[in-house]
């Protein structure tokens, strides 16, 4: 999949520089530019200052050490490997395209999430001919009225080879805005407090939407075990 992501970069790149008579006239934060006494920047803040001058290495760079993340997080909402890895594809295009508008003293795996999720939901809809439940966001602030789910996620699902496609299945059944904090906190490996970012919401309420989507995810792999036996 690397492959395919990064070549296909370079075939956007090349549009782009074939179509804009100045390369890079793209919007770009003006932040990015200004002098500052800030520590010296992350290697990743790096990345994206050299990317923005369009070192090829710095981007492919910048792609590697995200890649694995972003498809695991695609792979999880949509169930289908094709899918996913096309829309970690787009998602990695749409990287390269803003980089230019990136604060390069910021981590950029929340506005990766930010987009992959975006356009995870966007091919639901188009898969789906009924509206998509939501949880109730006024609900969800009120943790402290929620009972903790507190029986565990049998995580060794997630680490058995032979039941990974259940887990993807299970995930994918989900209500994307259940199945977007599972594919965060389990496929991303975020934290909670990187998940209330991408979801724009607070950390409460997306410790609560966690819970609540783990107990929705049990049953639902209960029920197809139930089914087998």
């Amino acid at each position: 999949m690397q492959v395919v992501i990064l070549e296909e970069i370079r075939m956007s790149s090349a549009a782009v520089a074939h179509t804009l008579s100045v390369p890079w006239s793209l919007p770009v934060n003006a932040r990015a530019y200004e002098p500052s006494d800030q520590p010296t920047l992350s290697l990743e803040g790096q990345l994206v200052v050299a990317a923005r001058r369009r070192d090829p290495a710095a981007f492919e760079a910048l792609v590697r050490r995200h890649q694995a993340g972003v498809y695991n997080f695609c792979l999880r909402m949509l169930g289908q490997a094709e899918d996913a890895a096309d829309v970690a594809q787009e998602t990695f295009v749409q990287l390269y395209s803003h980089l230019g508008r990136l604060d390069e003293r910021e981590p950029i795996a929340p506005w990766l999430f930010r987009v992959a999720r975006n356009r995870c939901i966007d091919m639901i809809r188009r898969r789906r001919t009924v509206p998509l439940a939501a949880p109730d966001e006024a609900s969800d602030g009120a943790s402290a009225l929620e009972p903790a789910d507190d029986e565990p996620l049998p995580d060794e699902l997630a680490e058995r080879a032979d039941l990974q496609r259940l887990l993807t299945w299970a995930i994918a059944e989900l209500p994307p805005a259940y199945a977007e904090v599972v594919a965060l906190r389990y496929a991303g490996d975020r934290s909670f407090a990187e998940i209330a970012t991408i979801l724009e919401c607070d950390e409460g309420a997306a410790r609560v939407r966690f819970h609540r989507a783990k107990a929705l995810l049990r049953r639902h792999l209960r029920g197809h075990l139930d089914t087998a036996q």
